[in-house]
């Protein structure tokens, strides 16, 4: 086979490991897509316009990759299963406790209170200390269905 056939197939068989792993990863297929032409864009850039096998693998998501070597070089679908999902649950953690942590890591019962009472002050607007159904947010209500329920 000529190397550009080779070259093709390869850059074919990797589309297609990297569309199952963000199937998997549970992310949205339109996210995954524009990180990775964001990634090639820069490469390309990065190299005047062109990029070779090496230079395209580089600038692939490595996450697949790591998971493989961190399993002696050959995964399983258990095994790759619980890696996306830990990875999955620790991005989740990460982005909670981004939103609750006064800046030392941890996340505190007071933290949580603490932000509770500020996104019910926000919700009370005639602050008597309530809150009313049209004192919610729309975008909320519409968040599992409606707030009526």
């Amino acid at each position: 086979m000529r190397k550009s056939t080779t070259l093709a197939i390869a850059f074919a068989g990797l589309a297609g490991v990297i569309g199952s792993a963000a199937y998997a990863d549970d992310q949205s297929g339109d996210s995954r897509r524009r990180g990775m032409m964001m990634r090639l864009d820069k490469a390309m850039k990065d190299q005047n316009g062109s990029l070779t096998f090496d230079q395209f693998s580089a600038a692939m998501d490595t996450r697949l990759k790591k998971i493989v070597a961190d399993n002696g070089g050959k995964v399983t679908v258990a095994q790759l299963a619980d890696a996306l999902e830990k990875a999955r649950f620790e991005r989740m953690a990460k982005r909670i406790l981004a939103r609750y942590e006064a800046g030392d890591g941890a996340l505190t019962t007071k933290a949580i209170e603490d932000r509770e009472k500020k996104m019910f002050a926000l919700m009370d607007r005639n602050n008597d200390g309530k809150i009313v159904k049209d004192e919610i947010p729309r975008r909320w209500k519409d968040r599992r269905g409606n707030a009526d329920n």
